[in-house]
């Protein structure tokens, strides 16, 4: 008896290889799958501007960079003793108002999208907040009171309209470039079970309006998580996000979907690298320790001279 219903997936053609670039954007969903690929040594950058949640914060991350926008304090608020960028994740926050590092992201954030081989979009939500000060979608509320800010539900034709926006925008500087769209299996509770299911259905509609393009695509990341992995053992402490366990599970599926076996089998040499780099001796200057430092060393310079792409 089958006591699972997976999801159906086939290989994709524009695969991510060892000279793919890749730029990854959207929910705290989208840095789990970009440390996957970081720790397996894949040219990628994860969330310039930080974690973003909703459709039109990440289509103005987009527009920004591309823009080559620079930051000046002007364009920050102040609050709790900080300076915040609408626009940006709180670690970007500052004491002074400085916007250094916020422009430097935004240059290798525009650099890349120009180099990019693939994007890859996670949606977390169709709910947005305006800053009533001046009717501005905001991609962080940073902690301000919510009294200045009201609440909208995306509609199917906005989100539509926003993602057909971030796609013109991208392939107005890079044509060939592969676009992913996933959706985050992680559920937005604070909104309540009812929003947070019309959320995630808008979000899902919308997306399947518009993968009939050339080069757009759709990972089931949402349904794999509902409907396969359907067990709080998958999931965190919080009974919200996915544990590590379901985090692999769901990245195993995408490297099936979006990686050749070649691909594959080096991943493998990479991690095997990776797991001995991580090794902590209980004596570090024993003889069968720096026996197994040089075995390493050799085992990481043929590696290298078999993918100079790479390097530890």
């Amino acid at each position: 008896m089958n006591f699972r219903t997976e999801i159906p997936l086939k290989q994709q053609n524009n695969n991510i290889t060892y000279d793919s670039n890749v730029v990854l954007l959207g929910s705290c969903f989208t840095e789990n799958i970009g440390n996957k690929l970081t720790y397996y040594k894949f040219d990628n950058i994860v969330n310039p501007n930080g974690i973003l949640f909703n459709p039109v914060s990440i289509k103005n991350s987009i527009k920004e960079a591309l823009d080559k926008k620079q930051y000046t304090k002007d364009d920050l608020i102040f609050s709790n003793n900080l300076w915040h960028s609408f626009n940006h994740h709180s670690k970007f926050s500052s004491p002074d108002g400085k916007c250094t590092a916020i422009n430097e992201s935004n240059s290798v954030f525009s650099n890349y999208l120009k180099k990019a081989t693939h994007v890859i979009i996670t949606l977390g939500t169709a709910s947005v907040y305006r800053y009533l000060k001046t009717n501005a979608v905001v991609a962080n509320c940073h902690k301000i009171s919510q009294k200045e800010f009201s609440k909208h539900l995306l509609s199917i034709t906005e989100i539509e309209n926003c993602l057909v926006e971030m796609i013109d925008l991208i392939k107005s500087i890079n044509n060939k470039v592969s676009i992913i769209f996933t959706v985050s299996p992680v559920r937005h509770l604070k909104d309540g079970f009812i929003e947070n299911t019309r959320s995630k259905a808008h979000l899902i509609s919308a997306i399947h309006q518009i993968t009939n393009e050339s080069n757009i695509f759709y990972f089931p990341a949402y349904e794999i998580m509902m409907d396969d992995l359907r067990d709080y053992r998958f999931y965190a402490e919080d009974m919200i996000h996915p544990n590590q366990m379901a985090i692999n599970y769901i990245w195993d599926k995408f490297s099936m979907t979006w990686m050749y076996p070649q691909t594959i089998k080096i991943m493998k040499e990479v991690q095997s690298i990776q797991m001995n780099l991580a090794h902590k001796p209980f004596h570090p200057k024993s003889k069968k320790h720096q026996e197994f430092l040089k075995k390493l060393d050799a085992s990481i310079k043929y590696f290298t001279k078999e993918n100079p792409g790479i390097s530890f």
